[in-house]
C-alpha cells in the first residue's frame, strides 16, 4: 500500500507498475526462472541468517561470505578442470562452505573472545572480501586470454561446461534452488529437532541463563557464525556454478552479490527467522527483483524503487513485531490483574466464620 502511494505520488498508474512486475516475474517460464535464479542466493544467506540470528548473532556480513565462497569456489573449478564435473562441483561447494565458514567465524571469535561487535566486525569484513576479490582478480586469477591479449580485463576465465550445475528445464533456472530448499528443512530440523539447535537457541533468548545452565555460551556463538557464514558461502559457490560460471569485478561489492546478502536478512525477517519461512520470503525478493527491471521498462520509474520496497519490508517487519510483543505484554498484564482481581482475600475467608491464618493456608 505504501508502494502504491509512492508511485501516485511519482505520477505513475499503479495498476500499471504492478502488472508490469507481476509479468516481469512470473509472466512465462523465462520470467519465473529468473525470479528463481535470483531467490537462490538470497534463500542461501537468509538460512545462514535464521541460524545465526537465532542464536543472537548479528550476522551481517552475508556480502563477504558470499564473495569468498564464489572465489574459492572458482579457484577450485579453474584448478582442476579436468576432474569429472560431478566431483568439482562437489569440491567446490564444499570450499565455497568452508571459506564463507572461515569468514564468518572470523566475526565469531571477535565476539565470543575480545567482545568485538560482530555487526561492526562483519560490515568491516564485506569490505575486506570485495577488497580481496578485486586483489585476485587483478592477479592470479585474471583469465589468461585477457593478458595474452592485453586487455586486462578483469574477470576469470570460464570454468568447464562439465561443472554446470544441471538445469531444471531450458531456462536458467538450475539445481541450486532445489539444494536450498532442501537444506531449509534440513535447517528446520536442526535448530527445532536437534540438542546443538536447541542450546543454539537457547543462547539467543538468555546468554545468561545458558552459561548457568552449564552451556558454553562462546563456543556456540562462534558455531552460529560458522554456520551462517557457512551457508552463504554455499550460495557463492552455487551462484558461481549455476549462474555465472566465471567472476568479474567492478571493485563493488555488488557486482557479484547484487546485493543477495543483504537481502538475505530482509528475507530472514521477513519470514519470522523461521527456515521455511524464509523460503517464500526469498521468492518475493526474487520476484522484486526481477519483475523491477520490467517495471522500469514499462512506466519509467528507477529501479531503485524496488530497493526501497525491500526496505519498507524490514520497517514494517521489525515494526509489528515490536507491536505484537508490546501487545503480548499488555494481554499478560491484564491476565494477572484479572486472577488478582477475583482471588478471594483474608476477609473472605473471616466472614465465613474461618481463621485467618486457616484461611490462607
Amino acid at each position: 500500500m505504501v508502494g502504491v502511494v509512492m508511485l501516485v505520488l511519482m505520477g505513475v498508474n499503479p495498476i500499471i507498475a504492478f502488472g508490469a512486475l507481476l509479468n516481469g516475474a512470473f509472466g512465462n517460464k523465462f520470467a519465473l526462472a529468473n525470479t528463481v535464479v535470483k531467490a537462490t542466493p538470497i534463500l542461501f544467506v537468509g538460512l545462514g541468517i535464521c541460524i545465526s540470528f537465532r542464536a543472537g548473532a548479528l550476522n551481517i556480513g552475508g556480502e563477504g561470505q558470499l564473495v569468498v565462497g564464489g572465489l574459492a569456489s572458482i579457484s577450485i573449478a579453474l584448478a582442476i578442470p579436468e576432474w569429472p564435473g560431478w566431483m568439482v562441483i562437489t569440491l567446490a561447494c564444499l570450499g565455497g562452505m568452508i571459506a564463507g565458514a572461515i569468514w564468518g567465524g572470523i566475526a565469531g571469535v571477535l565476539k565470543a573472545y575480545f567482545k568485538v561487535n560482530e555487526v561492526l566486525s562483519t560490515i568491516m569484513l564485506n569490505y575486506i572480501a570485495v577488497y580481496l576479490m578485486t586483489f585476485l582478480i587483478h592477479g592470479v586469477l585474471m583469465d589468461p586470454k585477457q593478458r595474452e591479449s592485453g586487455s586486462f580485463i578483469p574477470e576469470t576465465a570460464r570454468i568447464a561446461r562439465s561443472c554446470d550445475l544441471p538445469r531444471l528445464i531450458p531456462t536458467r533456472a538450475h539445481l541450486g534452488i532445489v539444494i536450498a530448499i532442501v537444506l531449509a528443512f534440513a535447517v528446520y530440523l536442526f535448530l527445532w529437532r536437534t540438542t546443538i539447535g536447541f542450546r543454539l537457541r537457547m543462547v539467543g533468548k538468555s546468554p545468561r541463563a545458558s552459561l548457568n545452565a552449564g552451556v558454553n555460551v562462546k563456543s556456540y556463538t562462534i558455531l552460529a557464525l560458522l554456520l551462517g557464514g557457512a551457508f552463504a558461502g554455499l550460495g557463492g559457490a552455487v551462484e558461481i556454478l549455476g549462474t555465472r560460471y566465471n567472476m568479474f569485478t567492478d571493485s563493488s561489492m555488488s557486482c557479484f552479490t547484487s546485493s543477495a546478502g543483504f537481502n538475505g536478512i530482509v528475507a530472514a525477517l521477513f519470514g519470522q527467522l523461521h527456515p521455511i519461512g524464509a523460503i517464500p520470503a526469498s521468492f518475493l525478493l526474487g520476484a522484486l527483483l526481477s519483475g523491477a527491471q520490467k517495471m522500469q521498462r514499462v512506466v519509467q520509474v528507477p529501479s531503485a524503487l524496488i530497493g526501497t520496497l525491500n526496505g519498507l519490508i524490514v520497517l514494517f517487519v521489525v515494526g509489528s513485531e515490536v507491536i505484537r510483543r508490546r501487545l503480548s505484554s499488555r494481554a499478560e498484564l491484564s491476565a494477572e490483574k484479572e486472577a488478582d482481581f477475583k482471588r478471594p482475600d483474608d476477609s473472605d475467608f473471616e466472614e465465613s466464620g474461618q481463621d485467618g491464618e486457616d484461611g490462607k493456608q
